[in-house]
């Protein structure tokens, strides 16, 4: 019934054998924690420091318990609030392992503290047994602007020897590693003798092989990817080496510090680039390139690409080039895909033009270097014979000047492409020194000069590729609420984000759990207000299941506990997706009746039985009790009730439970209630088996010994005596049958039971209860003080929670998990969902340019009134560029609240009009055909990019799927996936005022085989 987690992720918990930290000492008062830890988050990354990831739900009980946020000031210091051991569970795919989920989000998953921090709340606190604390490094990244952040996620490189390559061993090592360090791990690993002369390899998916000869380098940047196969190999005993070099001549290119084996040398003709190696058979080298006049002038700077192409036969088609995924880099692969193909921009690169325009003086730009990384890139993908590229160098490079990028995180396609496309312009830029120009608003004076005079100031400053082709112009309208004053402006873009309209409704799934023990959990699905509140949801699920939403109560399970139990005032985008919901039936709380939860723990022994921790599981329960005069007894028998459908016993061949006696031997205590005759109490705390009883009589059954085991009531207190054949001391014991003149239906009972003999001897075993009771916090995993069971009342209060701890033995015999987890569904989860509608592109544009008021943190400074202002905002459209690069916001972000709009947007393939979008009255027609999709499947946080692209050359579509390249239809095309598309404008003529039916959105018209390629 619960969500499950995300798949394994490289880098789990500290890879040290550092054993898991009990806490040392007396926490000292809420306070002071809270001053603490709330200096010493404060501290400055640096470089080398470690710090430590702690589940964000575990952080959030201790910040609750402490009162660190000032809105959530409730019930500081409450035992109930206690946040016990730290438990960072949630944080793992693999709880052995402890290998960290896939896409952990920082805030939302988890936080980071440094040690001090880490130190401080396990001495206060300790860890959950058997977890390892997660304890990661600061690395630096950046070249000329120095960024520390925490390597949350380590690379997972796998390890081999050259003689042995079926052998592999998977470790872990951050970024900031070097290969020297690598290769000292594995001649430690493998065993290798210390006067052994040892040499690394890269190890590719096309079984090429790189060598890794510089010892100093670090693991960012030699370039090493995800899953990467690293191979040391021993020089010989006469001096050579298992993977001798060899270095081919070529005629167009320069020689690299590759290998091959002499096989491959000698069956080879191929011109080839760099010399790379297949160890066990004479294929093919890495790739291979026209000896033409045309290209042979491009290829000095391919070198960075080689090492892991496929041959791929010389009539292939130019641009279906794949991309390898390095490790969580489909988003960059998608981007690429679509930039190459915008042939204006790919013909540019192609042509070498570039090289006259590099300015590596701008202080704004990257030295050339991403330019230069990008030309190669292209080249590879459009002019070489591969059927992919591993861009290793070319993410590199990003990675140095762009931070955010430099990991093996999955990040966002739009963000690299607006990364790229202004390193690209600055890299570019034909000015090599920007005048000052003051900014002027409107005045009052003409949009038509107004608007020249913004455009001519911008291309004074910014003149490259990217703005001849990328850029357009804005008209950005303000107006004061007050004095109503206003502004105009125009401001070049270099792609449009258009908002998507947000549905009203959202779908949420629920488990209803109702106050009937015999009765399953119930999964409905609930249609709600996207911003209604828990209220909405108990009304919504009431209308379905009839039970009145004032009974109701709505909590976050998770891990066997209750995360939260929600207000109903509270909001319902504090609910993600991925929670696991259940709705309780209870009774309404008053004056006399309170709702407590309710855990199961299972005990262990530990250290040879000298003590005991506990383990949740199950699913936790809700139950109405006395708020006043509740004594054990009566809770005992409460709980067994609602535990009755999936509390079994194995039933023997005439119908009557064989372990009943046993059985209710560990119920000590049923119900007084008086109406209850004795036999339905003893059959309520059988957990509802049909154990005939008589009228005040007791239950007898053989046990594997030959004694009897007995339960008497006692009219006087109602409780239930247990007691042995051998004590013989009850009053209303049954007697036994005589032991002679058994029929046959006798003697087959007698052989049954007897070949039940060992369950009934561990039956027998079982304790006087099957389970204890301790008041808790409310997470499960501290007890604050156990509940006597005296008769005397308990002493609970509104925020107690009580775990039921059972031994292992007494939870495999009667706790029968399969039932306690199953559940039913409603028939609102077998109709079909309703078709998501539908928004037409234009929809999305005329919702740009729809008239906003700005909010209230994001106010404008009136220059009449002297202060800011929640003004209103409009945006227009003035000139649009030969490329047109719309960005579909599918990503929303809050404090709360982080989403994915998966709507299908219906966008044209062909003939998008943009010209009635346009205000500039002179400006001449926007006729736009589709060239490329940058297209993202999942959810927030994960995911998987692809991109679709219409080749130049032959105008046909293509699936781009990292490495992958696939013929594509164009009803294929338009998909909720859909989050970057690219258009390229046609500059021939067409109508003046074509028709707006045939613009945006609707199916696309015939094909028009003419595109402009220029």
């Amino acid at each position: 019934m619960m969500a499950e987690g995300g798949g394994p992720e490289s880098g789990g918990a500290a890879d040290s054998d550092s054993e898991p930290v009990a806490a040392q000492m007396p926490a000292p008062s809420t306070e002071s924690q809270k001053q603490a830890i709330g200096s010493l988050l404060k501290t400055t990354l640096k470089k080398g420091d470690e710090w430590y990831l702690i589940d964000s739900r575990w952080f959030k009980q201790w910040k609750k318990y402490v009162g660190f946020d000032s809105w959530d000031m409730y019930n500081v210091g409450e035992r109930s609030l206690y946040p016990g051991p730290i438990d960072n569970s949630g944080l793992f795919s693999d709880q052995d392992t402890q290998a960290l989920k896939d896409h952990l989000i920082d805030e939302l998953d988890y936080v980071l503290v440094p040690t001090e921090a880490w130190n401080k709340l396990v001495s206060w606190y300790g860890c959950l047994e058997g977890q390892r604390p997660i304890v990661r490094k600061v690395v630096e990244h950046g070249m000329f602007v120095k960024h520390c952040k925490v390597e949350v996620y380590l690379l997972e490189l796998n390890l081999c020897e050259n003689d042995n390559m079926d052998n592999v061993v998977t470790r872990h090592f951050s970024k900031a590693d070097t290969i020297d360090t690598i290769e000292k791990e594995m001649r430690k690993l493998f065993n290798i003798p210390s006067e052994k002369e040892t040499r690394l390899w890269n190890k590719y998916m096309s079984n090429t092989y790189e060598q890794l000869n510089k010892p100093d380098s670090t693991v960012q940047d030699a370039g090493l990817f995800q899953g990467q196969v690293l191979v040391i190999e021993c020089k010989n005993e006469d001096g050579t080496w298992p993977r001798q070099a060899s270095h081919p001549k070529s005629s167009t290119t320069p020689s690299r510090n590759f290998t091959t084996s002499p096989k491959l040398a000698s069956n080879s003709s191929a011109s080839i680039s760099s010399t790379v190696t297949n160890g066990d058979s004479g294929c093919s080298p890495g790739y291979t390139l026209n000896n033409s006049s045309s290209s042979g002038n491009r290829l000095g700077s391919y070198n960075s690409y080689s090492s892991s192409y496929n041959y791929r036969e010389s009539q292939s088609q130019p641009g279906l080039c794949g991309l390898s995924n390095l490790g969580n880099t489909c988003f960059m692969n998608s981007a690429l895909q679509c930039l190459s193909n915008a042939s204006p921009l790919t013909e540019y690169f192609l042509n070498d033009q570039y090289e006259a325009e590099i300015n590596r003086e701008n202080p704004l730009g990257m030295r050339g270097e991403i330019a230069e990384a990008y030309a190669d890139l292209v080249k590879q993908m459009w002019l070489s014979r591969s059927s992919y590229v591993a861009p290793r160098t070319f993410k590199t490079q990003v990675g140095r000047f762009a931070p955010q990028f430099s990991g093996y995180q999955q990040q966002d396609s739009q963000e690299l492409l607006a990364f790229l496309l202004d390193g690209l312009h600055e890299d570019l830029n034909r000015v090599k020194k920007k005048p000052y120009l003051a900014l002027r608003d409107a005045e009052g004076r003409p949009d038509e000069i107004v608007a020249k005079e913004a455009w001519t100031n911008h291309r004074l400053r910014n003149d490259s590729i990217i703005v001849d082709i990328f850029h357009g112009l804005f008209k950005s309208t303000l107006v004061c609420p007050e004095c109503s004053k206003v502004s105009v402006t125009f401001d070049p873009f270099c792609y449009l984000t258009l908002p998507l309209p947000m549905k009203k409704d959202r779908t949420m799934e629920v488990f209803l759990v109702r106050s009937d023990p015999q009765s399953r959990p119930t999964q409905y699905r609930v249609v709600v207000p996207k911003l209604g509140t828990v209220t909405d949801l108990c009304s919504a699920l009431s209308k379905l299941s009839g039970i009145p939403q004032e009974n109701m109560v709505v909590a976050d399970v998770y891990n066997h506990r209750f995360h939260k139990i929600y207000r109903r005032d509270d909001n319902l985008n504090q609910i993600m997706e991925k929670d696991d919901i259940f709705v309780y039936e209870v009774q309404e709380e008053d004056s006399e009746r309170m709702n407590l939860p309710v855990y199961f723990r299972e005990r262990h022994s530990k250290h040879g039985g000298s003590s005991t921790s506990t383990m949740l599981f199950g699913q936790p329960l809700l139950i109405t009790v006395p708020r006043h005069n509740l004594i054990a007894d009566v809770l005992y028998d409460k709980i067994l009730e609602r535990i009755g459908r999936y509390v079994k016993h194995t039933q023997s061949p005439n119908g009557e439970s064989r372990a009943s006696a046993s059985a209710s031997a560990t119920f000590a205590s049923c119900s007084q209630a008086p109406e209850c005759s004795t036999s339905s109490r003893v059959n309520a705390c059988l957990g509802g088996c049909s154990s005939p009883l008589s009228d005040g009589a007791s239950c007898s059954a053989s046990s594997s010994n030959g004694s009897n085991h007995s339960v008497t009531c006692n009219e006087s207190n109602g409780l239930y005596d247990v007691c042995s054949g051998e004590e013989e001391a009850m009053d209303h014991q049954v007697s036994p049958e005589p032991e002679n003149g058994q029929s046959e239906e006798e003697e087959e009972e007698t052989s049954d039971l007897e070949n039940g003999s060992k369950e009934d001897a561990k039956l027998s075993s079982l304790p006087a209860k099957l389970f204890d009771f301790s008041i808790v916090n409310s997470y499960g995993t501290a007890n604050i003080s156990p509940l006597p069971c005296d008769g005397n009342v308990l002493k609970l209060n509104p925020h107690s929670t009580v775990a039921i701890d059972w031994d292992a033995e007494s939870k495999k015999l009667c706790y029968d998990e399969q039932e306690a987890e199953a559940y039913e569904k409603h028939d609102s989860m077998l109709q079909p969902q309703k078709k998501k509608a539908t928004v037409a592109l234009r929809e999305c544009i005329e919702l740009f340019t729809t008239m906003e008021t700005l909010g209230e943190h994001d106010p404008w400074y009136c220059p009449t009134c002297k202060k800011h202002q929640q003004a209103t905002k409009k945006f227009d459209l003035w000139s649009l560029p030969r490329i047109l690069v719309v960005h579909l916001k599918r990503f929303s972000y809050n404090r709360c609240w982080r989403d994915k709009l998966d709507t299908v947007v219906d966008f044209p393939i062909r003939d998008l009009n943009m010209s009635e979008f346009v205000c500039d009255p002179k400006a001449g027609p926007y006729i736009y055909d589709l060239i490329a999709v940058s297209n993202h499947y999942g959810g927030m946080g994960g995911g998987h990019y692809t991109a679709y692209g219409k080749n130049k050359v032959d105008g046909k579509w293509y699936y781009f799927d990292d490495s992958s390249v696939s013929s594509a239809s164009e009803d294929q095309i338009v998909t909720k996936a859909a989050y970057v598309l690219f258009y390229q404008r046609r500059d021939e003529e067409v109508p003046s005022k074509p028709q707006p039916s045939a613009s945006l959105g609707g199916a696309p018209e015939a094909a028009d085989d003419h595109m402009d390629t220029n």
